[in-house]
């Protein structure tokens, strides 16, 4: 079966870090300065950063320059593209789980 989904995958890595995933929770909140998303992470201004940056390559945050100041927010179509994966996951096994009722009833 042909990969159909390849842009999940840094999706998926992004979000396999829990402080990654605390600034995707916080950003679905609104758009938030980069100080406003260190503020309450136990790290350095610099690793928030980093952090950011790795979220950015996943398409998952985009940021931008207000003054003198980095304003983030969440790009929720990258989101869509991994909820619709997983739905199709979740397909795939009701229908399994489908097939397997039906020939559980046939053998009673």
């Amino acid at each position: 079966m042909l990969h159909q989904y390849p842009s999940i995958d840094p999706v998926l890595q992004a979000l396999a870090d829990p402080t990654r995933r605390l600034i995707v929770e916080r950003l679905g909140e609104g758009p938030a300065s980069v100080k406003q998303l260190a503020a309450p992470l136990p790290m350095s201004l610099a690793a928030v950063m980093q952090h950011l940056q790795v979220l950015e390559r996943a398409g998952l945050v985009k940021s931008e320059k207000r003054g003198r100041t980095r304003v983030c927010e969440l790009d929720v179509a990258r989101l869509d593209t991994l909820d619709a994966w997983i739905a199709e996951r979740k397909r795939t096994w009701e229908r399994r789980y489908d097939r397997l009722g039906e020939i559980l009833k046939k053998e009673t």
